[in-house]
């Protein structure tokens, strides 16, 4: 939680220092190159964890379908939201969709596409995601189940949420939690950017 508020306290600030000018304006590749560090920095930490990459392989295989069903799941909700959001078209909310809560990739992926707009609108989209996932959680756990706050989650299930799930799920989904998180953070750039296309 602590986590997210200090993410949120970051974009707020960001939107004072554009209003008021005492940021000079980034130019768009600055966007991109940091993003790129970012990625690298991850595949890095993976590379890294050879145990993590092994414990994968200990996954039951029905779980293993979990990815697939957060994505088609979200996608689906998207679809159908999007019958209610006049001025956006279907595109446009898959797109956003598609973030999975990993708002520092898919935020940038689609201003660069799709403008400064809907990249903000992305950007409180899968923030709100992951609040949702972080307060959340223990009443998902109460009424859907151990799984129901690893699929809210989307990608953040490997970093920010991973201690919520669990404190609430159990020590038990540790490792498909990570690997719910892995998959569908690999998933979130090529997504995000077929629908931006």
């Amino acid at each position: 939680m602590k986590g997210s508020l200090i993410i949120v306290a970051f974009f707020v600030l960001g939107i004072v220092c554009g209003l008021m000018r005492w940021v000079p304006q980034p130019d768009g590749n600055v966007s991109f190159v940091t993003l790129c560090a970012l990625l690298f920095c991850v595949g890095v930490t993976v590379g890294n964890n050879t145990e993590l990459l092994k414990s994968f392989k200990k996954l039951d295989p029905r779980l293993m379908l979990l990815p697939l069903m957060t994505v088609t799941g979200t996608l689906a909700a998207t679809a159908i939201a999007s019958i209610g959001l006049p001025g956006r078209s279907l595109t446009d909310c898959l797109a956003v969709g598609s973030g999975f809560g990993y708002y520092s990739l898919s935020s940038i992926l689609i201003t660069q596409y799709r403008g400064p707009d809907l990249g903000t609108v992305a950007l409180l989209a899968n923030i709100i995601r992951e609040v949702f996932t972080l307060l959340g959680a223990p009443l998902m756990v109460r009424f859907f189940g151990p799984l129901a706050p690893i699929s809210a989650g989307g990608a953040t299930t490997m970093d920010t949420t991973l201690p919520i799930i669990t404190r609430t799920s159990g020590q038990d989904f540790v490792i498909l939690s990570l690997f719910h998180g892995f998959l569908v953070d690999f998933s979130v750039p090529f997504l995000v950017t077929y629908f931006c296309n």
